[in-house]
């Protein structure tokens, strides 16, 4: 089984950090799309992730056009606050490709146009605009686990290429 996690444009380094924790958690592919808000070697981007770092399986792309023609588009979930479905009835399972924007604007026009009709979202209230970027990584990977049946016996993930 294949899980991964796509953050566009990512500017917080401790939501990186901490997401980066998350995948290396469960196993999942880490996909970092540049521009970065802060560079890599950032000392909060690495004491969010600890001493895990190593088990981050990551990549880096430099720009949204590089990633697009890599992500299979039915197994695309573009998390927004603007989408209609929930999280919860979309098609997240193994082999998910969770896409999560920009902290401060969400995914880009250019990824939304690329996905449409792929985009789900998480509830809340409407009290706030947007839950943070770690959390949602958090919510909608579980919901992969839940619906994979794992329970932490092996990586969600086979070998790089697998």
């Amino acid at each position: 089984m294949r899980a991964h996690v796509v953050l566009v444009e990512p500017e917080i380094p401790q939501n990186t950090g901490n997401v980066a924790r998350l995948c290396a958690g469960v196993g999942a592919w880490l996909h970092l799309v540049r521009p970065l808000g802060y560079r890599l070697e950032d000392r909060y981007v690495r004491r969010a992730g600890l001493d895990y770092w190593p088990a981050v399986r990551l990549s880096v792309h430099e720009s949204v056009a590089a990633v697009l023609p890599l992500l299979p588009e039915e197994r695309v979930s573009l998390f927004t606050t603007r989408a209609g479905p929930l999280y919860t009835d979309g098609a997240l399972e193994p082999g998910s490709v969770l896409v999560f924007g920009r902290e401060s604007t969400g995914l880009p026009e250019e990824v939304l146009e690329a996905f449409s009709g792929r985009e789900v979202r998480i509830p809340t209230t409407g009290d706030v605009r947007s839950l943070n970027l770690g959390n949602c990584v958090s919510v909608g990977l579980y919901e992969v686990v839940r619906r994979a049946g794992w329970r932490g016996e092996s990586p969600l993930v086979g070998p790089a290429g697998g």
